[in-house]
């Protein structure tokens, strides 16, 4: 089933049919392999709303080290693959499309859980606030609809730092 994600009375907007997979998602975002934390799109509002997917694998390069004997999935990367699905619903939107979106605060971050190989991890973005170049977010991953990590998340677009072409490769 196709959804239409397009805002209304946008009309550049990509057209962006949900699911949204991988390739596209590095068309939205600058992020590439191994710092992509997000594997699908399953919900998106432009600038309201978004719902990702992360499925943890055990091959994963920080299981190397974090810890070899009890891989435990890092809470920044948690936090990472937050804002990284939170990118997606803001610059998806016309008016942000090939910028970046840098990290401008984390508050109230809670670890509820340890996140584990084979665990799928849901990430839910709502954006509270998004004036110019500054946004906050209300941000919450969970696995199997129990809590996982909870934070606000604040980020700022730069003017200056638009990525060419809409994207990096970096």
């Amino acid at each position: 089933m196709t959804t239409d994600t397009t805002p209304a009375g946008a009309t550049d907007a990509p057209d962006l049919a949900l699911p949204i997979e991988a390739a596209e998602i590095m068309r939205i975002l600058p992020h590439r392999y191994p710092f992509l934390l997000i594997d699908r799109v399953v919900e998106l509002e432009p600038g309201v709303r978004v719902v990702a997917i992360k499925q943890v694998t055990a091959n994963e390069p920080q299981f190397t080290g974090h810890f070899p004997e009890r891989p435990i999935m890092p809470g920044v990367l948690m936090i990472e693959a937050l804002a990284q699905a939170g990118a997606v619903a803001v610059l998806s939107l016309p008016e942000y499309r090939g910028k970046l979106a840098l990290f401008a605060g984390i508050d109230g971050a809670r670890f509820r859980r340890t996140v584990l190989p084979g665990d799928t991890l849901r990430l839910e973005v709502t954006l509270d606030k998004l004036r110019g170049m500054f946004g906050r977010a209300t941000a919450v991953a969970t696995v199997d609809g129990e809590p996982a990590v909870e934070a606000t998340i604040s980020f700022i677009i730069p003017r200056d730092q638009a990525i060419a072409g809409g994207r990096a490769d970096a």
